[in-house]
């Protein structure tokens, strides 16, 4: 949904699959992926037989193989047998990215970027990073970093050259607009913060805090926001958890201690043999009310913060029913830097309630208009007439939320949709070639993105609720 619409930061894929969320890290390391403890696992029968056929396949197979890629073969297929989609084996690389996702920084220059019309574009460096001291502006194009150029490259193709270890230089070479010729720009790579919080004060003194993911500091990110606004005179919360994929458990947790009354449950997690360990609030209730929003967006450790609010804390939910998922994964790491990702146990509700694959019901259902759920448009994609698929589909629904008619939403490119583009692209003061790419697509992207927070019916919604809390 365009309401948590973000641009890529450098040097970290923001959004988290949802196949990645909950996940409780305990991390492991093993010499041998098919090696056991106590007695050799090459004396099990079980065991004979896999190490049989892989040195089979060594040996017989007609050309040479890798010896890497038949054991990481082999992990990979006793996870896919579990036919679990929150169960998955990771490379290197993978697993590096992973790890990333749920940290609370990263190591880059720290900018914002975006791909306009096959180049390199920054959006908005982030303040205070490498890249804004460094005097790197909105708009810069970046041609090349340390002699690579980056013309024609997609944003996370650039990232890996962009990015890289603290201390280390970037040297950028920047095409700025209104500025004849170049400027190359060197950047010493830092640690960049991960803003997974933000907040604002509303009017009538209502708070908003929304929460993106649960990440290594989102807590402290959480309590600091909590403070800032009961500084400001803050008389109520709305805590903003829609597209929130989730994270880590102990993180909503903590959260949940500082919402939750002093020894109400704030979930269970029920382990195969039965056993449940529950999670206690050790806070308080705050003094002022709160009001939750979710959507079907909200999955993981955001229902569990959902469900804990709903049914210890008694706290409104309004949006649409969470995503349904209600089980704890956890990660063994292997020394060449690749691991297992596995479902070791199912959390529940205070209640008991098990919310995989059904979701939490809000108390107040509202839903977003129906352009607030379009998905993300490439804009190095070039859509044009007599083009037909679903990317053509999701512009005539762009089109048609920003107040133009396409003339049909079946994802066929037709000449009346060709004309909303041209009006549109004039509108806009952009070229009137009635075919969508780049800056057409970024401005589109823009514009949908700002009706969406102006017509924000579920916080609309839960703001009328709160209103009605208020001392």
């Amino acid at each position: 949904m365009f309401i948590r619409g973000r641009n890529l930061i450098i040097g970290l894929v923001l959004t988290i699959l949802l196949s990645s969320g909950l996940t409780v890290l305990a991390l492991g390391f093993g010499e041998d992926p098919l090696a056991g403890s106590g007695a050799s696992a090459s004396n099990d029968a079980d065991f004979a037989k896999l190490k049989d056929a892989y040195q089979t396949l060594r040996e017989d197979y007609f050309q040479e193989v890798n010896s890497d890629s038949l054991l990481n073969g082999a992990i990979n297929g006793m996870i896919k047998s579990l036919d679990d989609p929150y169960s998955t084996y990771m490379d290197p690389t993978e697993a590096a990215s992973f790890h990333e996702n749920i940290s609370s920084s990263f190591e880059g220059i720290g900018a914002e970027i975006k791909e306009e019309d096959g180049r390199i574009v920054v959006d908005v460096p982030i303040k205070g990073a490498p890249a804004e001291k460094a005097g790197v502006k909105p708009k810069d194009i970046i041609l090349k970093v340390n002699d690579t150029s980056l013309e024609g490259m997609k944003v996370t193709e650039a990232v890996k050259h962009i990015r890289g270890e603290k201390g280390s230089k970037a040297e950028l070479l920047i095409q700025r607009p209104g500025t004849e010729g170049t400027l190359t720009i060197p950047v010493i790579r830092d640690t960049i913060p991960l803003e997974t919080v933000t907040y604002e004060m509303m009017p009538d003194n209502m708070g908003k805090i929304v929460i993106s993911q649960f990440s290594e500091n989102t807590d402290k990110e959480f309590k600091t926001a909590l403070e800032d606004l009961k500084t400001q005179g803050m008389k109520g919360l709305v805590i903003d958890l829609r597209q929130n994929p989730g994270g880590l458990l102990d993180v909503a947790v903590e959260i949940g201690n500082t919402l939750i009354p002093k020894g109400k449950l704030i979930l269970q997690v029920e382990h195969r043999d039965g056993s449940k360990k529950q999670y206690s609030s050790t806070g308080g209730k705050p003094d002022f009310p709160v009001v939750v929003l979710g959507d079907g967006g909200s999955a993981s450790a955001a229902e569990i913060l959902i469900g804990a609010l709903k049914e210890s804390a008694k706290t409104p939910v309004v949006g649409d029913k969470s995503f349904g998922k209600g089980t704890v994964q956890t990660t063994h790491s292997y020394k060449d830097g690749s691991n297992i990702k596995y479902t070791t146990a199912k959390w529940l509700t205070p209640d008991g309630n098990w919310v995989h694959k059904k979701g939490i019901e809000p108390d107040y259902k509202v839903s977003m208009p129906e352009y607030a759920g379009l998905p993300y448009l490439d804009p190095a994609k070039e859509l044009k007439l007599d083009l037909f698929g679903t990317e053509v589909k999701t512009l005539q629904g762009y089109l048609e939320g920003l107040g133009y008619n396409p003339g049909r939403k079946d994802g066929f490119f037709d000449t009346t949709t060709r004309e909303a583009v041209i009006s549109f692209q004039k509108i806009e003061g952009l070229e009137a070639t009635g075919v969508v790419s780049g800056k057409t697509t970024n401005r589109m992207i823009e514009l949908l993105r700002e009706r969406v927070q102006k017509n924000d019916t579920q916080l609309d919604m839960a703001k009328q609720v709160l209103r009605k809390m208020l001392p």
